[in-house]
């Protein structure tokens, strides 16, 4: 990817082709494929049939919030990550699979993430967020009961999970001499902080939204009964209609301010190294052959959201049981 691209396009902690070396993009790559084999070896166990599509919805979700970078401080942007927010609501191996699914596609179809850094990438926001969200939102809840207290702990925990993600990030950098620990680590969280008050009250307004409409739907994350298959299917076509429309309506007026890795990145001074290994389809979410560029967004975010919600659903329905079994 070449630098003036990197810079317009919203990476909050994708790291790009040519910001970690060999051995941390391969050590990440196998951490990150551990955790992943882990939650789909745990959602063949554990996860019915009839939750498969909201995986898909989770991730349409996801994708269609990350489009939608918001002002931070000092002309720096941000956006959700969304891991401790499925989690929350799916579970942690469905929060996995989730961001994996999301990642893999913008990596792929929108060169957000690099294809070498790919297994950081996922290690940061498929493993290392939505763990430290789902502990942190279980810890807290048990200290504030109710929904009130359930929807505070899901705040926390989605500042916590953007915090661990960035330190996981500049721990990646530091290991591969990009830039020393001593600077990475002030930078990243420093900036990651603020980032993560957006991710704490974007993630508890979405959760209290659905507990308060479809209380039968939370609950993957403490281990509540699946939801009836008509109510699950309702949602998921309203929920999935909600995506598509964030992608097609708000992704196009996003802040374009250089988010948490790039403003970092700029100002360290290695935002130079950033190169693109692989072309993609639909490179910084432009939609080829249309001119108007609000247009082509939306219609990259539309054919992005359907994408990963296809992936995700896909892909849970080759590891779960099958209803007999269940």
């Amino acid at each position: 990817m070449a630098t003036d691209e990197f810079i317009s396009a919203p990476l909050t902690m994708h790291i790009p082709d040519g910001f970690v070396d060999g051995k941390t993009a391969v050590t990440a790559a196998a951490l990150a494929a551990t955790g992943l084999g882990l939650a789909l070896a745990q959602a063949k166990r554990e996860l019915p049939p009839r939750r498969v599509p909201l995986l898909g919805l989770g991730a349409a979700f996801v994708f269609a919030a990350q489009m939608v970078n918001f002002p931070v401080l000092g002309g720096t942007s941000g956006h959700l990550i969304g891991g401790a927010l499925v989690a929350a609501l799916l579970g942690l191996p469905a929060a996995v699979i989730v961001m994996t699914t999301v990642l893999i596609a913008q990596c792929f179809l929108f060169a957000d993430g690099g294809v070498t850094a790919l297994g950081a990438n996922v290690f940061n926001m498929a493993v290392v967020a939505p763990f430290v969200g789902l502990a942190v939102f279980r810890g807290v809840s048990r200290l504030l009961p109710g929904l009130r207290g359930q929807v505070a702990a899901l705040a926390f925990a989605g500042w916590c999970s953007t915090v661990a993600a960035s330190l996981a990030c500049a721990g990646q950098l530091a290991w591969s001499g990009t830039v020393a620990w001593s600077v990475a680590l002030p930078a990243m969280t420093g900036i990651h902080m603020l980032i993560g008050l957006g991710e704490g009250a974007i993630s508890a307004l979405v959760f209290a939204a659905v507990a308060r409409t479809r209380p039968e739907l939370v609950g993957g994350a403490t281990g509540a009964a699946a939801p009836a298959e008509g109510g699950a299917r309702d949602f998921v076509r309203y929920g999935l209609l909600a995506a598509l429309g964030v992608a097609l309506f708000a992704a196009p007026f996003a802040c374009p301010w250089p988010d948490g890795l790039e403003a970092v990145a700029a100002k360290l001074g290695f935002e130079h190294a950033a190169h693109e290994a692989a072309p993609a389809p639909m490179p910084d979410y432009v939609f080829p052959w249309i001119g108007h560029e609000g247009l082509a967004t939306a219609a990259a975010g539309v054919v992005g959201a359907i994408v990963v919600f296809a992936l995700a659903v896909v892909l849970s329905r080759l590891v779960v049981r099958s209803p007999e079994r269940e």
